[in-house]
């Protein structure tokens, strides 16, 4: 609102200081700013509200130190970063670039599915919440809605290098001079894939391989994709959310990592410079991002040990949900395992207790486990490591990937 107008008042008036609104990087220390003023002063409010509702936790006994001392503890504090999210992106970002808007839906819905999921549980006693299967279909239908529009929008392009481009290497590095090195803005399934040479790969040569004549249905290869990530994304960050400032600290390191890739890739000179993909428009994420960011940290403020506020549902599926858009739209999604590392552990070290306690159990009538407990923090938390300290120890991890991440840039 407050970008739109700003320019509206430049453009018709010119009225000095107006312009500081065009540069994205003013924007998103305004949006930062804004969304810790709000997570922390405001979250508090919040907080005694969810009290007063009596939308405490209730703490299933499994068997871990400091469990007991939880119950009762604010749950639903998802609603704190939803909206220090969205207040400062719906004033200070474009409001007509396509990845906002894809950005702002993502939110607004999984936001919904973890609300009603928190609220069953809270409100109507329903241990199990919202249905598992529910919760698919609001993924899946979510990843219809990213897909389709990455596929078909017409303002979602890239911008490929010209081949035979012969400028010369002493001109001054602008912005238009860069822009001669690249073609107009062409719809693209192009990625990026790390550690390779030409670390780009096109979804359609998959399907061209098999029948040059569907080349127009790659949509049907894409979108699947697109549903797989956003549902494993969600999922990941939904199970990181057990112990006190996990997933807001873990999360807040991978999207800082994307707000750098939505950076470069948006900006021609930085992405010739690194050789990587030019998406315009992205470098609007960044006011997102900023807000995202800001919204976890004062998020923090409450939810770091000893927590006053659990995320919940509400939260940890839309912060997952946030994430695997922000990489989708960045063409980084094939980064996911690494950046995404703590996410990918959580989930695997599930599946694999699951898978070994059923194969265990039908081998010989006793079901036997990997972990002492999954999700793999639990684990740790069972050999009896504060949980404070697995705390740190995960961010620790969770940093050196998303340097591992960036370093990918010059890597291949």
């Amino acid at each position: 609102m407050l970008y739109h107008l700003f320019q509206w008042l430049d453009e018709a008036y010119n009225v000095p200081g107006a312009g500081l609104f065009q540069f994205s990087t003013f924007r998103a220390a305004l949006a930062i700013l804004l969304s810790l003023t709000l997570s922390t002063v405001y979250g508090e409010r919040i907080i005694k509200f969810l009290q007063r509702k009596q939308m405490g936790e209730q703490i299933r006994d499994l068997g871990l130190d400091g469990q007991a001392e939880k119950a009762g503890t604010p749950t639903m504090g998802g609603l704190i970063i939803i909206a220090s999210t969205l207040i400062p992106v719906i004033l200070f970002a474009n409001l007509d670039n396509i990845y906002i808007v894809l950005l702002i839906i993502t939110t607004v819905w999984m936001g919904i599915i973890g609300f009603i999921d928190d609220y069953k549980k809270k409100m109507e006693k329903n241990k199990e919440g919202l249905s598992g299967k529910y919760k698919i279909i609001g993924q899946v239908g979510l990843g219809i809605i990213v897909g389709t529009t990455m596929f078909f929008h017409s303002d979602i392009t890239v911008r490929e290098e010209i081949k035979s481009y012969k400028g010369s290497e002493k001109v001054e590095i602008t912005q238009e001079k860069r822009s001669d090195k690249f073609t107009k803005g062409v719809k693209s399934l192009k990625t990026t894939l790390p550690f390779t040479k030409n670390n780009e790969f096109d979804y359609e040569a998959i399907v061209t391989a098999i029948n040059e004549d569907w080349k127009d249905y790659a949509w049907l290869l894409f979108i699947p994709i697109v549903i797989i990530i956003i549902t494993a994304v969600s999922n990941g960050a939904n199970l990181t959310d057990g112990i006190d400032g996990l997933a807001a600290g873990t999360s807040a390191i991978i999207v800082l990592t994307l707000g750098i890739f939505a950076f470069v890739s948006g900006n021609i000179i930085f992405s010739d410079y690194l050789n990587v993909m030019y998406i315009p428009g992205t470098g609007e994420m960044l006011i997102f991002i900023a807000a995202f960011v800001g919204a976890l940290i004062g998020f923090l403020w409450y939810n770091a040990y000893p927590a006053q506020v659990f995320m919940g549902d509400t939260g940890s599926l839309t912060i997952g949900g946030i994430i695997a858009v922000l990489a989708i739209a960045t063409r980084k999604e094939w980064l996911i395992p690494i950046l995404c590392g703590i996410f990918l552990m959580e989930n695997l070290s599930v599946i694999m207790q699951v898978g070994y306690f059923k194969y265990t159990k039908k081998k010989t009538g006793e079901g036997r486990r990997i972990f002492l407990m999954s999700p793999l923090h639990h684990h740790y938390q069972k050999k009896g490591v504060h949980e404070s300290k697995i705390v740190t120890r995960f961010w620790i991890v969770g940093i050196l990937l998303a340097v591992l991440s960036i370093i990918t840039l010059k890597i291949r």
